[in-house]
């Protein structure tokens, strides 16, 4: 049987410091005389009390979580959170629950979707919270994509197995080391962030929402033009600390701690590296030779957008989605893909394709010369069978859902490209579709709500790497 008091427990935990948190816009409304101070401590008290219910019907002298237990917990940590993070936007914003659900969800998630507009003349303290959630979300699922999911074996993540991915209790202080030190880098460069931004001309409060949002490759922004509203050195700055966001933080801290250049020297680095880079020049020239834009601006508005859908995080700047056949294809390739593993970013990951390319490579030989050996590698780590599967499942999952979700968006009465391209940006965790609907100037406030329900489920599956979710609906799973 599944050990449910361990899992009751640890999501008590994780309320009791989402409520924490939810005292930030509390005290922002309180010492401002701003909108939601009322509706945030109603918040914050019926999220202190599920929490101090959890942690007292899980309490237990001592429990230990097996596999079945950390894929519910996992699951559950993320859709149980959205529960309770969606009660300020309800109690605030009087908006319906699926609204509200699929604001928190797309924030947790660091996906950028939205379904709220008027952004800039908005209470603080709400989006204030939007902010927060997103960074949340990212430094959660940096941890989750360290410590669980190689312990789980998910998408293949096994490649990236450490010690801070060991279970057992002879290594949990080393994971414990190790969460410490990716919080650390997180908060330093979230800081850099805010103090750059800060000098390109945004106020305090803007350069603390768009630093944290930016960071966590989540896309919120204080106003409704998104980066649009700010100065072209902001648009730099967001470009860097989005790129910087979507490495893998678990490099960042063993290049500190080791004073080397492990990060320069990834694989999986320099592969998202050059793809910005080559497709960045692509775009520009294309722009820049159909007179959208001179060069610089191309430059400038090519190299944020083309990183920000990279690395999923979905700031707007331009309506990408008009400037030709070209760009809408170039596009609709990279919401796929996704930034490195371990970073904050979503999509299908960089190293997935690197390893899809070797194995490619690897069978155009042994086609040529049957009788050779060619042990397959990656950053140096050998490559085995099980994770091949793992990969392959992942992939065919990803793909899977992508169309099945578009189905179903197309049978709820969504345009081909809106149905099409908001799965994508759901299960890939990017933000802003594209069509007439969801395009990048617009957000996903006209939809229905069953169209809202599947796409929030949607961006749930995306962040957990889909087999984490699919894993539970098995009637295998829940089966002594």
């Amino acid at each position: 049987m599944i050990k449910l008091r361990p899992i009751v427990f640890t999501l008590g935990l994780v309320l009791s410091k989402l409520a924490l948190f939810m005292w930030l816009p509390t005290l922002l409304a309180l010492l401002t005389g701003s909108e939601g101070f009322v509706e945030f401590l109603q918040s914050v008290v019926i999220t202190h009390l599920a929490a101090f219910w959890c942690l007292h019907y899980g309490r237990k002298a001592e429990f230990r979580l097996g596999v079945r237990e950390m894929f519910l917990l996992t699951t559950s940590v993320w859709g149980v959170a959205c529960l309770f993070g969606a009660l300020p936007f309800v109690f605030i914003n009087h908006i319906g629950f699926a609204d509200a659900y699929f604001e928190t969800m797309s924030g947790v998630t660091t996906t950028g979707s939205t379904v709220l507009s008027g952004l800039d003349g908005m209470a603080h303290s709400i989006l204030l919270w939007r902010s927060i959630l997103q960074w949340l979300g990212g430094v959660g699922f940096i941890v989750m994509a360290v410590a669980v999911l190689p312990y789980l074996n998910v998408g293949g993540m096994k490649l990236f197995q450490t010690e801070s991915s060991d279970w057992s209790d002879k290594s949990a202080p080393r994971a414990k080391t190790v969460a410490k030190n990716i919080v650390q880098v997180y908060l330093v460069l979230s800081m850099l962030c805010f103090l750059a931004y800060w000098a390109s001309g945004m106020t305090s409060f803007e350069a603390v929402n768009h630093a944290m949002t930016t960071l966590s490759t989540g896309g919120y922004s204080t106003s409704d033009q998104s980066m649009s509203h700010f100065s072209n050195s902001a648009h730099w700055i967001g470009t860097l600390f989005m790129f910087l966001g979507g490495l893998p933080f678990l490099l960042y801290v063993q290049s500190l701690s080791r004073r080397d250049t492990s990060l320069l020297r990834d694989a999986q680095v320099r592969g998202f590296f050059w793809l910005v880079v080559w497709v960045t020049l692509i775009m520009t020239l294309y722009l820049w030779h159909r007179g959208t834009f001179d060069f610089m601006d191309a430059l400038r508005i090519s190299s944020f957008n083309i990183v920000s859908v990279l690395t999923t995080t979905g700031y707007g700047l331009g309506d990408f989605g008009t400037w030709g056949s070209l760009t809408s294809l170039l596009f609709i390739f990279i919401m796929l893909l996704g930034a490195c593993s371990g970073s904050t970013s979503g999509g299908l990951k960089i190293f997935r394709v690197q390893v899809a390319f070797a194995l490619f490579k690897k069978q155009m030989r042994q086609l040529m010369h049957p009788s050779a050996v060619f042990p397959q590698k990656y950053n140096g780590r050998p490559v085995n069978d099980a994770i091949i599967r793992s990969m392959i499942s992942f992939v065919l999952a990803y793909f899977a859902i992508i169309l099945l979700i578009a189905a179903l968006l197309a049978v709820i009465g969504l345009d081909p490209l809106s149905a099409i391209s908001g799965a994508i940006t759901a299960v890939a965790n990017v933000g802003p579709g594209m069509g007439p609907l969801i395009g990048p100037s617009s957000n996903f406030a006209a939809l229905p709500d069953v169209a809202k329900w599947l796409l929030s489920f949607g961006m749930l599956l995306g962040r957990l790497e889909i087999l984490t979710v699919a894993v539970i609906f098995f009637p295998s799973f829940w089966k002594q």
